[in-house]
């Protein structure tokens, strides 16, 4: 979440005068995150979440996102919910972006997870995976292997900028997982980019999943691997095995894992850290002039693929049966 877009107060008005919210009371940018423009709106019936769509957001996607949340609310899962307008379509478009308004859930993120947290975020995830299995709508994951390096091309000529030696490490990652990636893995419907802003606590209880616009059609395991990249490692880069295995456990509780998944563990892991390294060096070297956004670190998960080149089995992730 961020701000690109600045919306002016004529231009939000016309726009919330085709839904039934009630009157506007206050509204702010959201700053947090990097793809779209979001802001926080207080209404006299409530509070709610107004995104513009920008980047890598394409507009043809949106059926796909916004039908997956009413689809996994209905199965139970605690999501944000498209608000439809009084002539019932659920998208609009706000200064010259595609728009929609989604429901506000309570709770808090965790910037520092702990094994609980870890536990309670693995069994949501396997309740994801099993209430999206009988979700019609399918979507490539546009950001999988085939897509990394074309995002390195972007990026390479100004990655020792950012880090000595950063493209030739990338390199040498990019072809070896260019190589080995796994193909015909379990798959379905994932979020893909399940980290702790996106996930609502109350207490040590999952309260809300939010920020549904990665998700896509692809191997379960790859979005377990996302997870314990964002959920795992402490803040020196050290890798906490006992948060790896309450997640894994948590999981494997309503969903055993295959032993092809097993195998395929530590280069789905590492394979998720290179994704997110390169997308956030890409931003990184591309912020826009004057936008109110904080780009996250690339050398976070530079130092997570460190530990990842050093990895064979799955039970150094914590894995065991």
């Amino acid at each position: 979440m961020a701000v690109y877009t600045e919306v002016p107060d004529e231009a939000l008005g016309a726009f919330l005068a085709e839904y039934e919210i009630g009157d506007l009371l206050s509204y702010k940018g959201i700053a947090e995150g990097v793809e779209n423009t979001n802001f926080f709106l207080h209404t006299t019936t409530g509070n709610f979440i107004l995104t513009l769509y920008e980047k890598r957001v394409a507009e043809a996607d949106l059926p796909f996102f916004l039908g997956l949340m009413e689809h996994l609310a209905s199965r139970g899962l605690a999501c944000p919910q498209p608000i439809r307008t009084r002539a019932g379509t659920a998208l609009g478009r706000l200064c010259g972006r595609p728009a929609v308004i989604v429901s506000f859930l309570d709770g808090v993120s965790v910037r520092r997870p702990g094994v609980r947290h870890c536990r309670a975020l693995g069994s949501a995830l396997a309740g994801l995976h099993a209430a999206g299995a009988d979700f019609a709508l399918r979507r490539p994951n546009a950001l999988s292997v085939e897509a990394w390096r074309p995002l390195f091309s972007a990026a390479e000529a100004e990655a020792d900028r950012v880090a000595p030696n950063l493209a030739e490490r990338t390199r040498r990652d990019l072809a070896g997982l260019e190589e080995a990636w796994p193909r015909g893995l379990p798959g379905g419907v994932i979020h893909a980019d399940l980290f702790t802003d996106n996930v609502f606590f109350i207490g040590e209880r999952v309260s809300g999943l939010i920020d549904f616009y990665f998700a896509c059609t692809d191997a379960f395991a790859y979005d377990l691997a996302i997870c314990l990249n964002a959920w795992c490692f402490e803040a020196d880069g050290s890798f906490n095995r006992t948060k790896g295995q309450a997640m894994i456990a948590a999981y494997e509780a309503l969903r055993p894992l295959e032993p092809a998944e097993v195998e395929a563990l530590p280069v789905l892991c590492r394979g998720a850290a290179l994704r997110f390294m390169l997308t956030r060096l890409v931003d990184w070297l591309n912020v826009p002039p004057g936008a109110l956004v904080k780009p996250k670190d690339p050398l976070e998960y530079d130092r997570k693929l460190a530990f990842h080149r050093r990895v064979h089995a799955a039970a150094e992730y914590g894995w065991s049966r």
